[in-house]
């Protein structure tokens, strides 16, 4: 009996000592960033003077006396989003999307982080007094722009990825859940971003049709960390 279990248990390997609980806590990073995130822009935008969630972007809460607040936000939910970029790492792999999947989560966090790191310029009039579009870029502006071209793409990306694994895994609500969400996501960054550009018909509501688009991404995000949770 003793020789039998000492066979068994030399022939199971050993398990990584609290791997498990790091993963939990880096996918839990994950579910938390986008409602925090949501939350907190949602709390700005209806106590700063002169800003209008339809038409302003999300970027310029970052701007005036308060703005650290949005810049912090951008900072917090980068940092918690590259946190589940790692616990996605090891929970997918091997296979499919094993490696662009969670780098491209990791890019849109970067992006983030870098979104917050450089304040952007005004647009659409806010702050009060400001031009609908400034008359010359600065360098901030400029480095927070490339930073948002970097990141919405790699998350547009990463929603396609994620489609084409779990059609791999035969999850075939996942599959059609991702890739619509990819096809929202760039419809409607499409939009805004013309909206931000001074398109008619699209200027006054340019700020909500970002927020359909963040808010999109933010969704998947959120419960792709809460599906990866659940299988860990």
């Amino acid at each position: 009996m003793t020789t039998t279990s000492t066979l068994v248990a030399a022939a199971t390997p050993p398990r990584p000592p609290r791997a498990g609980g790091v993963t939990k806590a880096l996918l839990v990073s994950g579910i938390v960033a986008g409602p925090v995130f949501v939350l907190a822009f949602i709390g700005q935008g209806v106590t700063r003077d002169g800003y209008d969630a339809l038409r302003h972007p999300v970027s310029s809460l970052a701007i005036g006396v308060h703005g650290w607040m949005q810049t912090a936000n951008f900072v917090v939910c980068g940092l918690l989003t590259l946190a589940f970029a790692v616990g996605v790492r090891r929970v997918v792999r091997p296979g499919r999307a094993a490696v662009w999947g969670p780098l491209l989560i990791g890019v849109w966090a970067v992006g983030m982080i870098g979104s917050g790191a450089f304040l952007a310029d005004p647009v659409n009039g806010f702050p009060p007094g400001t031009p609908d579009v400034p008359a010359r870029a600065t360098t901030s502006g400029a480095v927070h722009d490339a930073f948002a071209l970097v990141g919405f793409p790699a998350l547009l990306v990463a929603c396609f990825v994620f489609a084409w694994r779990f059609t791999g895994e035969r999850r075939r609500g996942w599959a059609v859940y991702s890739a619509l969400t990819g096809v929202v996501f760039l419809a409607f960054d499409i939009l805004a971003t013309a909206g931000f550009a001074q398109a008619d018909g699209l200027v006054s509501i340019a700020g909500l049709l970002q927020r359909v688009t963040i808010g999109a991404a933010l969704l998947w995000l959120t419960l792709l960390a809460v599906h990866l949770r659940r299988r860990v």
